[in-house]
């Protein structure tokens, strides 16, 4: 399940935010920057404000930090009922308050951010890990000149997201996200998304927040099915073999399709393909449940979910066949749970002069209900962004 994140000015906002359904409530001065901290006064008051009906979190404010008043601010905070702390962290950082970090994350939830327009260091993730940090985050610096996903491609940010689960830390994404930004980000495997700006009048990032924004933001990110809900749920080898059939009329149906995608993927079953990049293009036709006012991005099934499918199946790693690269951009596709069959052309351009390749159909039952498949273990991220 990926949590939405809203941040908040005061106590107001946080009583809209909680009453709006975010499921975390984030405290920041949003006026001064992506971390700029709040006053104690306001966040004491927020907390009051959304009365447990979400989490909370807070952050520390700027770097660089010092041990005694990033120690103050932060049981001052925990004192106020806030369940979760951020602070920014890098390597000079981490080994300059280690031991201050340490016992703070032993008081509490702490939360290591990092800046994609910043050169990250996801190598820092298992450190956090060993210090007790609970999870980590991806931010933006500067606002107003670019969205997380301009910085990051989704490859990179599915791997941020496996390796913070591999050492045991949520991994949340957040950076002037807008909301057609939301079902590609959920294919990366994030436990919380954060906003701001997306939730706000005009979507301004100092204004105030506005309803219809902000239902916007949170009907784009699914909820847990109630527990009595028994529908059923398809087995992903089941759905790969096309071992699952679509029975919803096709009248009921509208074609998603992208047409000659190409990329550079590490494919091939001889020695000699190994480690070597090699062309690859793609026709797909998703086939998906109408849904709603076609004005509405509640109701579409967007082709970027598609292209992204195909740039993190090919991100995983060596594929022997190109078979097997069509089956698992199937698989991904089709966890959307609006889709109900794809169709797969996959296309190798630099065996002949022309193309090799396969085409294949898998569909899957329109009443079942499956989870977005979050990033793969197979996918590993370098040290460096």
């Amino acid at each position: 399940m990926t949590l939405m994140l809203a941040s908040v000015a005061d106590a107001e906002e946080a009583a809209l935010a909680a009453a709006f359904g975010a499921d975390i409530v984030d405290f920041k001065d949003p006026t001064k920057g992506a971390i700029a901290a709040a006053s104690p006064e306001v966040v004491e008051a927020g907390v009051r404000a959304v009365a447990r009906r979400a989490q909370t979190s807070a952050t520390l404010g700027d770097p660089p930090y010092d041990a005694a008043s990033l120690t103050e601010r932060s049981r001052r905070f925990r004192a106020a009922g806030v369940d979760m702390l951020k602070l920014a962290v890098d390597g000079p950082m981490l080994d300059a308050l280690a031991e201050p970090l340490k016992a703070l994350a032993r008081e509490g939830r702490l939360i290591g951010m990092m800046f994609a327009d910043e050169t990250p260091d996801f190598g820092l993730l298992p450190h956090l890990a060993a210090m007790g940090f609970s999870g980590a985050m991806l931010d933006t610096r500067a606002k107003g000149v670019g969205r997380l996903i301009n910085h990051l491609d989704v490859a990179r940010l599915a791997a941020f997201c496996a390796l913070a689960h591999e050492n045991r830390l949520t991994a949340g994404l957040a950076g002037s996200l807008e909301p057609p930004d939301i079902p590609r980000l959920l294919l990366t495997g994030p436990d919380a998304l954060g906003f701001r700006g997306a939730l706000c009048k005009g979507r301004v990032r100092g204004a105030r927040l506005d309803a219809a924004a902000f239902a916007l933001v949170r009907d784009l990110i699914p909820r847990d099915r109630p527990a009595s809900d028994d529908a059923a749920v398809v087995d992903l080898r089941q759905l790969g073999r096309g071992l699952v059939s679509a029975e919803e009329p096709d009248s009921d149906l509208d074609r998603i399709f992208v047409r000659d995608f190409g990329i550079e993927a590490d494919i091939g079953a001889y020695d000699f393909e190994r480690g070597v990049r090699q062309r690859v293009a793609f026709d797909v036709e998703a086939w998906v449940g109408r849904a709603g006012d076609p004005n509405d991005l509640r109701s579409i099934f967007s082709y970027d979910v598609i292209m992204d499918a195909i740039r993190l199946v090919v991100a995983q790693g060596h594929h022997e066949f190109v078979e097997g690269l069509a089956e698992a951009v199937a698989a991904m596709v089709l966890a959307h749970p609006r889709a109900r069959a794809v169709k797969i052309v996959a296309r190798k351009l630099d065996v002949i002069a022309g193309a090799v390749g396969v085409e294949i159909v898998r569909r899957r039952a329109s009443a079942a209900v499956m989870p977005l498949p979050f990033a793969q273990a197979s996918v590993r991220a370098n040290s460096k962004a």
